[in-house]
């Protein structure tokens, strides 16, 4: 499905999306699956070294390495159109959906600064160090836990699920490589959110907000330029002569 031909549709599933999310939460599975992962001592996987260092830091180092990658695909010249038999996007696309996944990248983590929710392995139920600091649900706006905060949604899934642009801007030119774009970056995403989880530094549902707000800002994204790529093409067309009265 191509989002810039079917909006509705895209739309569609985003919507439904965000159902399946607010089914999660009203589940309670959050606070299901970390009981299975942690106690009052805490969570036995906190400090695992490939968890810590392998999954975690050196998921950061990764990201920023995909993120090269991306600024030096940008820096080729257009290699291909309908008269080179493949397909691909200009520069110019390359340059703005990199400036898209850097708006991901940052956005997503950004909210975490206004967010009151503790991370789990702060919470008194999982090992915290202070007895005061209670589970309370990141949407009941204006109630504090607590702790410290700042822990919603998932930072870090979100440094590799801001890639998710990747797959707008190929799905015009090579639809196929453009699923398994999508498919690699969440896959990775999947990686980044259960280290997390695995170690108490988030909840699911942190993770699966993040993978659905870099979603989101593609999908926004797409249909921004694409309308701005129509409106200055109507604008720059030469304009047809009048035809003549009769």
């Amino acid at each position: 499905m191509n989002p810039r031909r079917h909006p509705a549709s895209a739309w569609a599933l985003t919507w439904l999306g965000l159902l399946a999310l607010i089914a999660w939460e009203a589940s309670g599975a959050d606070r299901t699956v970390t009981h299975l992962l942690a106690d009052a001592n805490g969570f036995a996987l906190r400090d695992n070294w490939w968890l810590a260092e392998v999954l975690h830091s050196g998921g950061r180092w990764l990201a920023w390495g995909l993120l090269a990658l991306m600024a030096a695909d940008a820096l080729k010249p257009f290699d291909g159109g309908p008269a080179a038999g493949r397909p691909s996007p200009a520069r110019r696309e390359r340059w703005q959906w990199l400036a898209v996944v850097l708006a991901a990248a940052v956005a997503v983590p950004g909210l975490k600064r206004f967010s009151s929710t503790s991370c789990p392995w702060d919470l008194a139920e999982y090992g915290g160090a202070d007895a005061a600091v209670h589970y309370v649900p990141h949407w009941l706006l204006g109630v504090v836990d607590g702790g410290s905060g700042h822990c919603f949604p998932s930072g870090h899934a979100a440094g590799v699920l801001a890639f998710t642009a990747v797959y707008f801007l190929w799905l015009p030119y090579r639809p196929r490589i453009a699923r398994r774009l999508l498919a690699a970056v969440w896959m990775l995403g999947a990686v980044y959110g259960t280290v997390q989880v695995l170690r108490g530094a988030h909840f699911v549902s942190h993770v699966l907000w993040a993978a659905w707000l870099c979603w989101v800002i593609g999908l926004s994204s797409c249909m921004a330029l694409s309308a701005s790529a129509l409106f200055f093409k109507r604008r720059t067309s030469p304009q047809q002569p009048a035809a003549p009265a009769a």
